[in-house]
């Protein structure tokens, strides 16, 4: 099980490669886990924004991550994504990652209905009262219509069983306060690739990386170079990448760039599942010109 002091590093969200005609495609899945354990991420989260966890059933997430933890075989811990929009949902979920074998649950507020902090705060107590899993609190204001608080962390943070904030949140004021009010109890991570050295600058324990997806080994010479207090590398680094990493935040939209990537560098990742769109013919050439930047492709 994951704690607030063994929670740190690289955590990469792993995609949910599909095939062609969007089944799951597990072997692929399989394929892709050890190609990242093996680059040497800190944990593997599976089920998040960048797994679609929207557009996977039930037995599908918990499938996603029997099969992650498999794999990893304890080498890295295994986050599992239960974020639903009701309460009781959220709780099966997670029960299911925790009989999946993951080392802890990852979860955005509930979406859709405005709810007050009160009931924010009531919904993750809950979940972690009944789950008995640890649990990291995701916020994504952009995504969820809910801006959890660095005031409303504090309180999270004294909840038993929580033991991490991933902070997806645009503005770095709210990162360094909710470290200010939290960091000593609990894990704050960014999750916003472009952040990943100012936030380790401000006292992050790591991030929650889509880009890790695809430069797993770039991230963690980030992390590693701040670590040895080599702060010229880690900036050397972290500027070099963002090229890449303009593409894999919001626009076009992370998912299909991350696949995309993938796809090009030779690894599994398939299709997004309908709704969403598929990058148009220049966003693909953009993408893999930053690959092309980055020496990984051929020229």
């Amino acid at each position: 099980m994951l704690t607030a002091k063994t929670l740190h590093g690289v955590v990469v969200a792993i995609v949910t490669p599909f095939t062609r005609d969007e089944a799951l495609d597990l072997p692929g899945l399989e394929r892709l886990t050890e190609h990242l354990v093996r680059s040497r991420v800190h944990a593997v989260m599976t089920c998040g924004g960048n797994g679609e966890f929207v557009h996977l059933s039930r037995d599908e997430k918990r499938l996603v991550t029997e099969r992650v933890v498999k794999v990893a075989r304890g080498r890295v811990p295994v986050i599992a994504g239960t974020a639903a929009c009701s309460t009781r949902e959220a709780v099966e979920l997670t029960l299911d990652a925790r009989a999946a074998g993951a080392d802890a649950a990852i979860l955005v507020p509930p979406y859709y209905f405005k709810l007050s902090d009160e009931a924010l705060y009531g919904h993750f107590a809950a979940v972690a009262r009944a789950a008995k899993l640890p649990l990291v609190v995701y916020n994504n204001p952009s995504y969820t219509g809910h801006n959890l608080s660095p005031a409303l962390v504090g309180r999270l943070a004294r909840v038993p069983g929580i033991i991490g904030l991933k902070q997806s949140q645009a503005d770095m004021g709210q990162l360094v306060e909710a470290i200010r009010v939290a960091g000593d109890r609990i894990a704050i991570l960014t999750g916003i690739d472009s952040q990943f050295y100012p936030a380790l600058c401000a006292g992050a324990r790591g991030i929650f990386s889509t880009a890790a997806c695809v430069i797993p080994r770039q991230m963690g010479a980030i992390y590693a170079a701040f670590r040895r207090r080599d702060h010229r590398a880690a900036l050397r680094v972290h500027n070099e990448i963002q090229g890449l990493n303009r593409y894999l935040e919001y626009d076009p939209g992370y998912v299909n760039a991350c696949k995309a990537a993938l796809e090009l560098m030779g690894l599994p990742g398939g299709p997004v599942r309908a709704p969403m769109p598929p990058l148009t013919a220049a966003e693909r050439a953009a993408i893999r010109r930053a690959l092309r930047d980055l020496k990984l492709l051929g020229r």
